[in-house]
């Protein structure tokens, strides 16, 4: 299976997430492309015509799993505008996860991933799995446990 990782991190905290993911399917025998959104310049919440120095392909992947951080308790800005300009996921299978810095599931978390998954069904795509990983405390665990989650979701 042929499984794009397509991520949107300033921190590396979103992109760590992601090679680690990378790891355990390549492991499992898959083929995998961790690929970043790249914006040009800042992104301001509520953007709509935003350029992309990196704006990922996603036509030859089986399966998709996005990434990207929480801002200001919503989705990151670049990565709603590069799911927006996405023309179809249609018959792909989806996984999404985000990262954050403060504590609880409802600063943030939950409303960037059902911004996430509502685009992503809007454009034709199966949302297999979501993940939110509080970057707190046992960080590793919660890493640990996403990949456990989503290694079985493909």
């Amino acid at each position: 299976m042929k499984i794009g990782i397509i991520i949107y991190s300033q921190t590396e905290n979103t992109y760590s997430v992601a090679l680690k993911l990378q790891d355990k399917f390549l492991s499992d025998g898959d083929e995998v492309d961790v690929q970043r959104v790249v914006s040009v310049g800042d992104t301001p919440p509520g953007a709509k015509d935003v350029q992309f120095q990196n704006a990922p392909e996603v036509a030859e992947y089986d399966a998709i799993i996005f990434g990207a951080p929480v801002h200001a308790f919503n989705l990151a800005p670049a990565m709603a505008a590069y799911l927006e300009q996405i023309p179809s996921l249609q018959d792909k299978k989806i996984a999404c996860f985000v990262t954050k810095g403060l504590p609880f599931n409802w600063t943030g978390g939950n409303k960037a991933i059902s911004k996430m998954k509502d685009i992503c069904q809007s454009k034709g795509g199966t949302v297999v799995g979501t993940d939110i990983i509080i970057w707190r405390g046992n960080t590793d665990e919660k890493i640990k446990e996403l990949i456990r989650r989503f290694s079985v979701l493909f």
